[in-house]
């Protein structure tokens, strides 16, 4: 029996979705009218910080949160809203992102290289010795260069 990679079912769900650079997440959010979702655990969360402005969603409740038929649902999630999902590398953020299109969301995308390249572009965190957190109104405010 051959088993299928995580690294295949990645790659597959990359060929499936919209992937984006860090700056192209950046433009978005300032853009307004985006809902950007860290799914990484909590602790991933608190030991590296997050993207100011993103809710979070661990990865395995993203299903029960993005159905409005589950007692779980979360309200932010609209089908037809613009949704950037995130985490710590681009794997789990472009599986989720495969999901939510079976789900029939057709607007999700995911960032590229995750966290890690979005701090690697010098982008905004509220992570320890970082900028501090900003309220979601003040996100039109950052610098993409």
């Amino acid at each position: 029996m051959t088993l299928t990679t995580a690294a295949h079912l990645i790659a597959a769900a990359k060929a499936r979705i919209e992937n984006l650079s860090p700056a192209a997440v950046a433009g978005e959010v300032a853009g307004g009218e985006v809902l950007l979702v860290d799914i990484r655990e909590a602790e991933e969360r608190a030991q590296h910080g997050s993207i100011p402005g993103a809710i979070h969603t661990a990865r395995g409740m993203l299903e029960f949160a993005a159905d409005p038929t589950s007692a779980y649902y979360h309200p932010a999630f609209d089908p037809g809203a613009r949704i950037i999902l995130y985490c710590a590398s681009g794997g789990r953020s472009a599986l989720a992102a495969s999901m939510l299109q079976l789900l029939g969301y057709t607007r999700m995308a995911h960032l590229d290289g995750g966290l890690k390249a979005w701090l690697a572009a010098g982008l905004p965190s509220n992570a320890a010795g970082n900028r501090a957190p900003r309220p979601w109104k003040e996100v039109a405010r950052w610098r993409v260069d």
